[in-house]
């Protein structure tokens, strides 16, 4: 049985997505901005698939904006504000600790000039509190920039929350949602979110497009210069088959969002309940407030790079954490922010579900986990210190 659990990488394409996607490789296949019959024709279907994507997120069609995925969308909204802000004098950001690197680099790009970044705490509840932000906003503040939900340990932000602290506050506020779109209700206006990322290979479209929502009447800062596409804020000839796709797959997903994500969400929880009787392991990420599709633990005494090759021999695709930073030795930065210490942070385990998965997969991978985790305790010096008493436990 082969097992695909890293839905937080990216996700299978639907056939909604594949289907929507196939008119425009060889029959609409105008550019959107010519003006013959064609072009037009091409341009009805982007329009089309604006529409529906701001109807999922409770939006007007033209305050979304296309991009080529979630990290183009976060850095357009956190340097558009960051640029307005420098404009008023205003120099001061507020995140998390714990951010997808597409806002963290970011970030740490604006410090260098001078920016000052407020990083929140997570270590209480693998999460922030709504106060949290409240006490860090200051005069200078211009942006608040939280993630919806958190990509490796699953935790969701209290985000209407945040938003509204932010609007009472006068300061804007941007949410990286790429992992929280299309397995979550989400209404930009009854959040009061200023901008918003989104990306389609998320909720079973395309890789490579994505959209960033921004409340009208924010100006932003063009990323890519050229054409007077996307109403001259991103230039560049649309991915039209992409967008399309992406606008299908996320009309798809919320249509049956209600339907689809208490199953995911049970099979979470029987597979939290089996692997937390493995002895000396922990569950990463706030434990109610949580993905429906996320499992993140820790075991002490092993490495996570083994255990991931040793589940993949016996057919079970998984993650260490976000697989944009797969190729780091490092542990990852969302663990050590949560409070890990490096031996245990080594350990994780992430596994992602969608509702593309059964409860045989579950089956499979509550046998194949423990076998594995056992295995390498068993033949890893760590773990003989540790039942030894050489080494004190510390999960």
């Amino acid at each position: 049985m082969l097992v695909y659990a890293d839905n937080a990488a990216t996700t299978a394409m639907s056939r909604t997505a594949i289907d929507a996607m196939l008119p425009y490789f060889d029959k609409i296949y105008g550019n959107p901005s010519s003006l013959h019959s064609v072009g037009q024709e091409a341009k009805e279907a982007l329009d089309t698939a604006r529409e529906t994507v701001a109807g999922c997120l409770g939006c007007e069609p033209r305050e979304i904006y296309f991009t080529s995925g979630g990290s183009e969308a976060d850095n357009q909204a956190i340097l558009s504000a960051a640029r307005l802000g420098e404009r008023k004098g205003k120099k001061h950001i507020i995140s998390t600790a714990f951010e997808h690197h597409a806002v963290l680099h970011t970030l740490q790009k604006l410090e260098k000039e001078g920016f000052t970044v407020t990083y929140l705490d997570v270590r209480e509840g693998h999460n922030i509190r709504a106060q949290q932000v409240k006490d860090a906003i200051r005069p200078d503040t211009c942006l608040v920039t939280t993630m919806y939900a958190n990509n490796e340990i699953g935790s969701i932000l209290p985000i209407a929350e945040i938003g509204a602290v932010c609007k009472e506050a006068g300061v804007l506020f941007h949410t990286d949602a790429v992992q929280a779109v299309g397995h979550l209700h989400i209404d930009v206006k009854k959040e009061n979110i200023d901008m918003l990322s989104l990306s389609g290979h998320k909720f079973h479209g395309p890789k490579g497009v994505g959209a960033l929502y921004v409340r009208r009447g924010i100006p932003l800062t063009n990323l890519i210069e050229g054409g007077a596409q996307e109403r001259g804020k991103r230039a560049g000839t649309e991915n039209l088959a992409g967008i399309c796709g992406m606008a299908a797959a996320l009309k798809d997903a919320c249509d049956h969002m209600d339907e689809n994500m208490p199953r995911v969400a049970a099979m979470r929880d029987r597979l939290i309940a089996g692997l937390e009787k493995i002895p000396h392991c922990a569950l990463n990420g706030d434990r109610v407030n949580r993905l429906p599709g996320n499992v993140s633990f820790c075991f002490e005494g092993i490495e996570g790079e083994s255990l991931l090759l040793l589940l993949d021999a016996k057919g079970v695709c998984a993650s260490s954490g976000s697989a944009c930073t797969s190729g780091s030795l490092d542990p990852s930065h969302v663990l050590l922010a949560i409070g890990r210490v490096h031996d245990v942070a080594h350990g994780s385990l992430r596994l992602s579900l969608s509702e593309y998965n059964t409860e045989a997969e579950i089956d499979h991978i509550l046998k194949a986990v423990p076998e594995v985790v056992t295995y390498l305790r068993n033949m890893s010096p760590v773990w003989r210190d540790l039942q030894t008493g050489k080494r004190q436990y510390i999960l």
